[in-house]
């Protein structure tokens, strides 16, 4: 564990998601890579659409359950060990509380350049947008994915062995990037000025 002033482990939940994530459950991780891998396979090289794998692994499953369970009450077994299939308010409660804070949050970056003008604030959104657009041409949503998930279980690990030099590179990066943000809003700012008195 990182021995830090902030632990990676604590930032990522620290739970088994963090565990796995950081590789301290090496066979969870190993797994898990190759299951990404698996599925990236199936359905990006070998062709088969997501509808098709879902409807044959559904029509699977349900043909197992409904033979387990004619074969139990002809054989005096007990029926298959089914959970209660129904989702609690509870859940939902929480799904929408975790959603409103997402939702709140881009609202409130939308305030900030719709109503504040905040121009800082606009042009990162317009470099963030841009990247996304950027990537997103370069690779298929199911591609986009996959390296989403294999950086995830990847960069965690490699972060937490070299902490220190990578937080000092990207504090470095950032004060660069803030102060040709900060140029570019001064001089938009310049510009739109010059122009209201012309």
């Amino acid at each position: 564990m990182a021995t830090g002033p902030r632990s990676l482990h604590a930032l990522l939940g620290g739970g088994a998601v963090a565990d796995l994530l950081l590789w301290r459950r090496r066979n969870a991780s190993a797994a898990a890579v190759v299951g990404a891998t698996a599925v990236w396979f199936v359905f990006e090289r070998a062709g088969y659409s997501f509808p098709s794998v879902l409807s044959n692994a559904l029509l699977l499953l349900v043909a197992i359950l409904f033979f387990w369970a004619k074969s139990a009450s002809l054989l005096n077994r007990p029926l298959p060990p089914l959970p209660n299939l129904e989702v609690s308010d509870a859940i939902v409660e929480k799904a929408a509380d975790h959603a409103l804070v997402w939702i709140n949050r881009l609202l409130a970056v939308g305030h900030d350049i719709a109503i504040k003008r905040d121009r800082k604030v606009f042009i990162k959104v317009i470099l963030i947008l841009w990247v996304v657009s950027f990537v997103g041409m370069l690779f298929n949503f199911l591609t986009l994915i996959y390296i989403g998930v294999i950086i995830s279980l990847l960069v965690p690990p490699l972060y937490e062995k070299y902490q220190d030099q990578v937080d000092e590179k990207l504090s470095v990066a950032h004060s660069v990037l803030s102060r040709h943000i900060d140029t570019i809003v001064t001089r938009a700012g310049q510009s739109a000025k010059q122009k209201k008195t012309e």
